[in-house]
């Protein structure tokens, strides 16, 4: 599957008739995250990026982005609402997706029937997108938010093929969420960015034992956006030039070979250092920039005990543009991990509150486990933890009661 889009990609899709809008169109669309991060910029206008990069993919069922699009000759103007906020619709990037989306719905138009484009290309969009997580707290919200965008404009509007390079241009790692399992986001080398695309290394049954946990220390909006910091390290940061020409190209090839084989330790290794040494750049960055709270970097030292205790990488950390950890283990940890973050970590909640997503068995601790993970830390630490997996990309949703949009083309209550 190498380099392919998915068949819900590129399936085609039935024409718009001329004479009225199709019927409104709502996908889902998943959270990604690196193992091996992208950082940095080399267009800021086109978002092509300094290095390439590799992520999973993780599941549905767990975190996502639900979006409805709507054309309406009745529609005065685009509109867009997030979390049943309206938002500014005129914002560069959300407009670079609609002319892009718009403009390969003229072209397919224009080949297929010589006609320039129907009258309901021109009718305005009402767009409505909800997120199931925080967003702006370091969880890929816009990852999601814009593959899903692309993704429901392009069934709206009957566009076919590769859509990443669209989704890469309202926020660079929204390409990686516009297909499931294990994605490679390739730098690409041309000026205009038509080589920067995402392809999937292999699906999301590839490794069916591999399980996520993240760990929610903070839902609050960073303090110092991905977009931001990213400039500012391309300007100041010696060490991010580094990372990107002499050591993300053999990370790239080690991490492939550990997917591929189900290498854990090796996958492991590979990306907890690739997520120090982004933060490393973030702090050679000036100002430095510090996304880790102390409670991200007693889980850092949590996760090492735990792997010094057993001999072995048994749970990897990394962690994006946010104090929040995201854990990768093998399905027989989990139980053992779990334990042992609630013991150093005491949550406020009950159980039900602090444990989300796939279900968690109860493992007793052994007073020598007990002992190498060190004292109880400030009990509420640790928000919660969703323990979910690697699954699918974007998803066209059938049924017409999950419309975010009524008939008048305005966000419902319970949106």
């Amino acid at each position: 599957m190498n380099g392919a889009a998915p068949a819900s990609v590129c399936a085609c899709v039935p024409a718009m008739a001329s004479e009225q809008p199709p019927a409104p169109v709502t996908c889902t669309a998943p959270v990604n995250i690196a193992v091996v991060k992208y950082w940095g910029k080399r267009d800021e206008e086109l978002i092509l990026p300094i290095n390439s990069s590799l992520s999973v993919t993780l599941h549905q069922d767990q975190l996502k982005t639900t979006t409805t699009a709507a054309i309406s000759r009745d529609f005065k103007e685009d509109r867009i609402w997030l979390n049943g906020k309206e938002e500014d619709v005129g914002h560069p990037r959300l407009q670079t997706c609609l002319r892009e989306i718009r403009r390969l719905a003229r072209k397919r138009r224009s080949g297929r029937d010589g006609d320039s484009a129907s009258l309901s290309l021109s009718y305005k969009v009402h767009i409505a997108s909800v997120n199931n997580f925080p967003t702006a707290a370091g969880l890929a919200s816009s990852a999601a938010g814009y593959a899903c965008l692309v993704y429901t404009l392009a069934r709206l509007y009957g566009v076919e093929g590769e859509l990443s390079e669209v989704a890469r241009q309202g926020s660079g790692s929204a390409c990686r969420s516009m297909y499931g399992g294990f994605v490679e986001w390739l730098m690409g080398e041309r000026p205009d960015g038509k080589d920067s695309i995402a392809q999937q290394l292999v699906p999301e049954t590839h490794w069916p034992e591999l399980r996520v946990l993240i760990l929610v220390v903070s839902a609050e909006k960073k303090s110092v956006g991905s977009t931001a910091g990213m400039q500012t390290s391309v300007e100041t940061s010696p060490l991010l030039k580094f990372r990107a020409e002499s050591v993300v190209p053999g990370r790239m090839a080690e991490m492939r070979r550990c997917i591929q084989e189900k290498d854990f330790q090796g996958f492991g290794l590979l990306t907890m250092k690739d997520s120090n040494q982004f933060h490393a750049t973030c702090l050679d960055t000036f100002p430095p920039i510090c996304y880790l709270n102390d409670t991200s970097r007693h889980i850092i030292s949590l996760v090492h005990r735990f792997n010094a205790h057993f001999g072995k990488t048994r749970v990897a950390y990394t962690f994006d543009a946010g104090p929040n950890a995201v854990i990768f283990t093998l399905d027989n940890t989990v139980d053992d991990f779990v334990a042992v973050v609630k013991h150093s970590f005491p949550p406020v909640s009950n159980g039900d509150q602090f444990l989300q997503g796939l279900q968690v068995g109860s493992a007793p601790l052994s007073e020598e486990l007990k002992s190498a993970m060190g004292p109880e830390l400030t009990p509420g630490g640790i928000r919660y933890i969703l323990v979910t997996q690697a699954g699918p990309g974007p998803q066209l949703l059938e049924d017409s009661h999950v419309h975010l949009l009524d008939a008048e083309g305005l966000p419902r209550l319970s949106a």
